[in-house]
């Protein structure tokens, strides 16, 4: 049986997604819908036709894009392996992000299996919201997990998400005891989740972590944390997709205004990068 799944793009020479240089692969569907979501064309589990307005020379035009094409394991591959050298010469691989690829888990696990019979450095992009059985089979094949934490409280977290945190911090809590190696994806919004009490919450939930390895890791501890600061960099993409954006008239956060921030969980020990 041939497996497919549903990808929306795969951008190459990527250095935001992992060590080295690497090649992402994106796929659709997303069963959360957050407030800031800067890729509001993974959402919906489905290809989907859009106008995107161009312009070239001074003159506009309109172009038809279909987002969303249902593509085999073998002919994910086939595109990644182009970008093969430069992951033996940066220390860099493949990147699964999305969307939420834990929802075509089948899928990715293929994927990752085929990525590592190649010798690739694998990373998944996740929000953690994902049955136990499909994070646990899913987590051997994976070298680095990059680990969204949003909000600490379950309501504010299901208001701003849509669903509920319990399953992403059981997950988080599995995967680190595990040994896996994390690292977390703070997004940073104004007036949501840079509130004292979650950032006071947060820090809570990475001691209690740290308590839980069983095994210390030889080079310290194996978790980071990425400082994503909000950005409008998605406003277009809501109007061609038909989406409301909740945060229509919020400003672009600028990356020094995470100073403080960034000082605050380096005193835990942690390493700590503003972007992602």
């Amino acid at each position: 049986m041939v497996i497919r799944g549903l990808i929306f793009d795969i951008r190459r020479f990527t250095v935001h997604d992992g060590p080295g240089i690497r090649t992402t692969v994106f796929f659709k569907g997303c069963p959360l819908t957050c407030w800031w979501c800067h890729n509001p064309e993974s959402q919906d589990f489905k290809s989907e036709r859009s106008i995107k307005n161009l312009v070239l020379s001074g003159t506009k035009f309109q172009h038809s894009e279909t987002t969303g094409n249902f593509m085999t394991v073998d002919e994910v591959m086939a595109e990644v392996q182009k970008d093969e050298i430069f992951y033996e010469e940066s220390g860099g691989g493949v990147t699964f992000s999305g969307g939420e690829p834990m929802m075509q888990e089948p899928f990715l696990h293929a994927l990752l299996q085929a990525s590592k019979t190649l010798g690739w450095h694998t990373a998944v992009d996740t929000s953690g919201y994902a049955t136990h059985k499909a994070m646990e089979h899913t987590a051997p094949l994976v070298d680095l997990f990059l680990y969204d934490v949003k909000l600490m409280n379950d309501e504010l977290h299901r208001k701003y998400t849509g669903v509920s945190n319990k399953p992403i911090l059981e997950n988080l809590e599995f995967l680190y005891r595990s040994g896996k190696n994390i690292t977390l994806r703070f997004p940073v919004i104004p007036g949501i989740t840079d509130t004292y009490d979650n950032i006071q919450q947060i820090k809570t939930l990475i001691i209690r972590l740290q308590s839980q390895r069983p095994v210390p890791m030889a080079h310290g501890s194996p978790l980071s944390i990425h400082l994503l600061p909000y950005h409008t960099i998605a406003r277009d993409k809501y109007r061609r997709f038909c989406k409301t954006n909740q945060l229509e008239g919020v400003h672009d956060l600028k990356q020094e205004a995470l100073a403080g921030l960034k000082q605050e969980f380096e005193e835990m020990g942690l390493t700590v990068k503003i972007g992602g």
